[in-house]
């Protein structure tokens, strides 16, 4: 069962989520329609992050995930046996 803890805590990530898909969601998808000198603009960055942040953060949890599994298949590896033959 989730404690209040789990309960705060999700449901922080879910609003934090769901800000900032609305955030991205204006900034691609509405903005570029809204005049340039229009006062919105000021509350978002220049067009060209909306390419680079996202790419930079698949990226990085791309290499996240490789080193895990890398340091999880390393520190799973069974030592090997050396049979010895004889002569």
């Amino acid at each position: 069962m989730a404690t209040i803890t789990d309960k705060a805590a999700g449901f922080a990530l879910l609003a934090f989520s769901s800000l900032l898909f609305v955030y991205y969601s204006i900034w691609v998808l509405i903005l570029p329609f809204v005049d340039i000198n229009h006062s919105i603009h000021q509350l978002f960055l220049p067009r060209e992050y909306a390419v680079i942040l996202p790419l930079t953060a698949g990226t990085l949890l791309l290499v996240i995930i490789g080193v895990f599994v890398a340091i999880v298949t390393i520190s799973n590896r069974k030592p090997t046996v050396q049979v010895k033959k004889e002569s």
